[in-house]
């Protein structure tokens, strides 16, 4: 019986659907995490009979045809790039970006990566580093007689030496854009690579147009909004529950015919 397969495909759907939210939710507390969302679409169709062919007659059109789906796929998991909130950390290398944007990292092999996370440290060079020890490209080097460290909303880095009054910049952080957010191939490790379908990088500075700014000692939080994915969750066991008494049902018409064959 045909039901029997389209269910499955459905218990499928919904087991991923599952598996998507179980990874939202463990990531809750996860820095500048994006909360992904699965999206599907029906299979394809057999057609018994088609709409629109002449009537017995020949006169008129058969208004409805007669189209039997086969159930349903998975077509995407979707990164929702929305704003996390943020949350002041105090720390002196922490920074956040408030509106669009993700900071370069400097990745193993010179390859260029993504990322929102914006929890930087200082190398044994005084290179600021994510907690990886990536390099922040472009390069900014804090000098070990540094006492104070401060980066403005358009992400203009200073210190203050030791002995010294004034302040010292040390260099400019900037913000890269996509056009497709989506796009962008997650790796883990709370970075992201380009792709053919992200388009390439757009290069600015924070506050100008189409750019976030800067907050200083804050970190961006997960955009996980823990009642959204209970809800989901509910949703999806429901539907996968109803999936699977369909095929409850399927198995007991069949065995209904092989008991009136018999």
């Amino acid at each position: 019986m045909k039901a029997l397969a389209i269910a499955a495909t459905g218990m499928s759907a919904q087991q991923l659907n599952v598996e998507v939210i179980a990874h939202n939710i463990a990531n809750i507390n996860t820095t500048a995490f994006k909360r992904s969302r699965a999206e599907f679409t029906d299979l394809l169709y057999q057609t018994q009979r088609m709409q629109g062919l002449p009537n017995q007659g020949g006169q008129e059109v058969i208004p409805e045809g007669v189209q039997l789906g086969l159930g349903v796929r998975a077509a995407a998991i979707r990164n929702l790039h929305m704003q996390g909130g943020l949350a002041m950390t105090g720390n002196t290398y922490d920074v956040a970006i408030d509106g669009r944007g993700f900071f370069r990292i400097e990745g193993p092999n010179g390859e260029f990566l993504y990322t929102r996370a914006g929890a930087f440290n200082k190398s044994p060079e005084g290179r600021l580093v994510t907690l990886d020890g990536y390099n922040v490209d472009p390069a900014i080097v804090v000098p070990e007689d540094a006492v104070e460290v401060s980066i403005n909303e358009s992400g203009e880095v200073f210190a203050r030496l030791d002995g010294q009054v004034d302040l010292e910049e040390l260099g400019q952080l900037t913000l890269v854009n996509f056009i497709n957010e989506v796009g962008l191939e997650s790796i883990g490790g709370n970075l992201y690579r380009e792709t053919p379908a992200s388009g390439g990088p757009i290069d600015g500075v924070p506050t100008d147009p189409g750019f976030g700014k800067i907050r200083h000692k804050y970190l961006e939080a997960s955009n996980v909004d823990p009642v959204t994915e209970i809800t989901e969750l509910i949703s999806a066991q429901r539907a996968y529950e109803m999936n699977s008494k369909v095929i409850s049902a399927a198995d007991s018409m069949a065995g209904t015919v092989s008991t009136g064959i018999r």
